[in-house]
């Protein structure tokens, strides 16, 4: 079963970049395959994923997830490839169809129709990767430019969308490699995710889609740290309809709850079950972010699966 980490900066770093790539180097030398970096407002996760990828050779580098607002899918598509080059095809996209709430605040825009939205990123998207060109008119994007649209030294690009609702699933499956859904536990995965992507995939002529699922971890044998850790960094979760319903589909009470927390044998048991729900990868996330020492515990499980 692949698997991968979701690697953060430290915030006490003289320098966040340095801070990723020492950290990147550090769990490729344990023996973890492959890293993931979430967008933020500080760093830029495709341009951070382009510079670990040229730092750590071998390493496979990709996003956790690129909002597609307020980012033309043009802007995205150039990136990507520059990160695609620049670590020599290890590259992969993961979008996020974004918070409307943090949006709002962040950049002053209230997004709405966010499926067409979605729909019209990936048909772009597909048409630079697949065909090297791209004449879009579309209802929220035009993307028709008159001047080369692929990067020399680019290869294929897979296209990931955490994408958990049923109109989103669909759309993923039609014209994306895969899901990579954050907080949807087994149950979810088995009885929804899964059925709902690949059905589309195979409907739109698609090979199978890939499920990777982004589950919260803590490797330690303070389980009272680890829950008080899962408790304040996935609060903001239980106020999003979306991860609400997975959550209530899972018959569990908060997120929290989905967070897989103790000793790395229990740990690699929690992860095992996500595979048995029809997962092809993990990405998994630590909580205790700032316990360097966790961290490689958790890199090591990782590298074993």
């Amino acid at each position: 079963m692949p698997a991968g980490v979701v690697l953060v900066p430290s915030p006490h770093a003289a320098n966040l970049v340095d801070d990723v790539v020492a950290q990147a180097r550090r769990a490729h030398e344990i023996g973890v395959r492959q890293i993931w970096l979430a967008q933020q407002l500080d760093l830029d996760a495709i341009a951070l994923a382009a510079i670990v990828g040229a730092a750590v050779p071998g390493l496979a580098v990709g996003t956790s997830v690129v909002p597609i607002n307020p980012r033309h899918p043009l802007v995205i598509a150039a990136l990507a490839q520059t990160a695609q080059a620049a670590s020599h095809g290890a590259f992969s996209l993961g979008l996020g169809l974004g918070a409307h709430d943090i949006e709002r605040q962040a950049f002053g825009i209230a997004a709405t129709h966010t499926i067409a939205r979605l729909r019209e990123q990936l048909t772009v998207l597909r048409a630079v990767f697949d065909d090297g060109a791209v004449d879009h008119h579309g209802e929220h994007f035009t993307a028709a430019p008159p001047w080369p649209v692929r990067v020399a030294g680019g290869t294929p690009i897979p296209v990931y969308v955490a994408a958990m609702g049923p109109k989103a699933l669909r759309v993923t499956g039609e014209l994306a490699d895969g899901t990579m859904p954050y907080l949807a536990g087994p149950r979810t995965i088995a009885e929804f995710i899964v059925p709902t992507i690949t059905q589309a995939a195979t409907d739109a002529g698609r090979p199978p889609p890939r499920v990777l699922a982004g589950v919260p971890v803590a490797v330690t044998d303070d389980i009272d740290s680890g829950r008080d850790a899962a408790a304040a960094g996935l609060a903001l979760y239980d106020t999003i309809p979306s991860y609400q319903r997975v959550v209530e589909r899972e018959g569990l009470t908060s997120a929290a709850e989905l967070a897989v927390i103790g000793s790395a044998e229990t740990v690699r048991r929690g992860l095992a079950a996500y595979r048995d729900a029809g997962a092809t990868d993990i990405v998994v996330s630590p909580l205790l972010r700032d316990d360097r020492a966790a961290s490689e515990a958790l890199w090591r499980v990782v590298a074993a699966l």
